[in-house]
């Protein structure tokens, strides 16, 4: 009961900035519209079910943001058989020499740096849990390493395109 209200909360707090509006990047935009915050069912939701519906809603978003990204390696985690439903041709090894898509969590400092170096302009790295941890999130935010941020509240995304503006966006997810 406490998870619900809660989520309504958090919910309502960020109702203004649902399904992109305020964005004025094009490219933002439709990655909010498209990819954040798509509700048409793709194929594979009746076989990516859960244990809980925090699980769900975020495989469903690694699962559209693999179909966005198409990464042909990734690092394995809990996650996997989302990511793969997204990208068949997904391969998962622990060692990688370049970050196309990755999750972390966000106490996970040492992985987070890890990846930094292996990022170029084309990278997306997941952070998971960021309400956990809100002076770690906007330590990454500020980086000056990372370039666009997306906070959701149950995750934030961070794109590292240096050719962008520096960019932190708060989205309704």
């Amino acid at each position: 009961m406490m998870n619900l209200l809660k989520g309504s909360l958090v919910w309502l707090g960020r109702i203004h900035q649902c399904r992109g509006f305020g964005i004025q990047s094009p490219t933002d935009y439709s990655f909010v519209r498209y990819v954040i915050n798509e509700h048409w069912p793709y194929y594979a939701y009746e076989q990516l079910k859960g244990d809980d519906w925090l699980t769900t809603k975020l495989g469903r978003l690694y699962f559209r943001l693999a179909n966005w990204r198409q990464p042909a390696m990734m690092i394995p985690d809990e996650y996997e058989r989302y990511w793969q439903a997204g990208c068949h041709q997904t391969a998962f090894t622990p060692i990688i020499n370049k970050v196309e898509l990755a999750r972390v969590t966000i106490e996970d400092k040492a992985s987070w740096e890890a990846l930094m170096p292996k990022c170029d302009n084309q990278s997306v790295i997941v952070v998971e849990g960021i309400w956990r941890d809100w002076e770690r999130w906007h330590e990454i935010e500020s980086d000056d390493r990372t370039v666009i941020s997306y906070d959701l509240y149950y995750c934030g995304i961070v794109c590292f395109d240096k050719t962008r503006f520096k960019h932190n966006y708060k989205i309704n997810f």
